[in-house]
């Protein structure tokens, strides 16, 4: 029985004495603080990381908020480039557009300059047509005359201008000379000689060849030939109505 008494008291020394293995006592805590505790570290490291990233840059010469600002800046100054861009190119726009308008305007007088130059150097030629037809004895005469018929080539290749004066004489005032007028064009094509007449057949503007006039008619016009053709001399031929024959006639050489 003291064995026994003995040995439970053994056991006991053991299981409470000093030789008793330890035991922790913790304390009971919620597990959201405990995450809430971990989720605070972990913002403080990153944190903490993040001022020692930027601190790093700063001390290297790098400063974002320094280069924020002058991104800003840039981009204003640009934009105010731009703006002044735009507005030099509206500026330069309507310059270049008044200039065009200005070149026209002075081609334009140029343009009607010389139709003024060309009339009144026909009209001076008129004039001194008339007055030679008052000195002359062609007034007193019986044929109709020929003034001024001129030939020269126009602005298309091939193609030519003709002007001429009709004058009827005293003895055929008294009615209207009615009749037509023909052309006669000799030229050289590929070393032949040939002959062209206008109005030809058929032709769409043989009314502009038809004549009817009392006292003077004058005569402008064009013809077209090849454009390899050299014109040597065209003659004019005025026809009275009901007649094949010519009443007047003249040549001009080219």
């Amino acid at each position: 029985m003291m064995r026994d008494i003995s040995g439970r008291f053994y056991k006991i020394r053991q299981r409470y004495g000093i030789a008793a293995p330890r035991m922790q006592v913790q304390s009971q805590m919620p597990w959201y603080l405990r995450w809430f505790a971990i989720a605070a570290a972990v913002g403080i490291a990153a944190a903490v990381a993040a001022w020692t990233y930027d601190a790093g840059r700063r001390y290297a010469g790098f400063d974002q908020s320094e280069v924020q600002g002058e991104l800003s800046v840039t981009k204003r100054d640009l934009a105010a480039a731009q703006a002044e861009l735009e507005h030099l190119r509206a500026i330069a726009n309507a310059a270049e557009s008044r200039l065009s308008i200005e070149r026209a305007a002075q081609q334009k007088l140029a343009q009607q300059i010389r139709t003024l130059e060309q009339d009144n150097a026909r009209l001076r030629e008129e004039l001194a047509t008339f007055e030679s037809m008052l000195s002359s004895e062609a007034r007193s005469g019986s044929t109709l005359t020929v003034y001024r018929f001129k030939v020269e080539p126009d602005v298309l290749p091939g193609e030519y201008r003709y002007h001429l004066l009709l004058v009827t004489p005293r003895a055929l005032r008294e009615r209207e000379f009615k009749g037509r007028m023909e052309l006669v064009v000799t030229l050289t094509e590929g070393g032949q000689n040939a002959m062209m007449s206008f109005p030809e057949p058929a032709d769409a503007g043989a009314s502009a060849f038809r004549l009817a006039f009392k006292y003077f008619r004058r005569v402008e016009g064009t013809f077209r030939v090849n454009p390899k053709a050299k014109v040597e001399n065209v003659q004019v031929r005025l026809y009275e109505a009901g007649s094949n024959q010519p009443r007047a006639t003249h040549t001009v050489t080219l």
